[in-house]
């Protein structure tokens, strides 16, 4: 099963787990079978139409996902939702 890191902003919906195991070989399964763990899940991270949200960032294996739901997830992956970051000028 790969293992999904939660970030913290998500952590009340995981019972405080940083991080949980779940099955599935894609994005969008791997968040399928994370909402039937922990409820909640599927509507921060996705949006009306069933895309990842445009502040939600998605990396298996170390590698942001450009294709998000549709990314190939394998049973030892890494997955990390990541809330965006903005602010700040240069």
């Amino acid at each position: 099963m790969a293992t999904v890191f939660i970030p913290s902003l998500m952590q009340n919906l995981s019972e405080g787990a940083d991080r949980v195991t779940v099955e599935g070989n894609t994005v969008r399964k791997i968040i399928d079978n994370l909402e039937e763990i922990h409820t909640g899940f599927k509507s921060r991270l996705l949006d009306n139409r069933g895309r990842i949200k445009p502040n939600i960032s998605v990396a298996v294996d170390g590698e942001v996902s450009e294709i998000g739901i549709l990314e190939r997830v394998s049973p030892h992956s890494e997955v990390h939702f990541l809330p965006a970051i903005a602010g700040g000028e240069f």
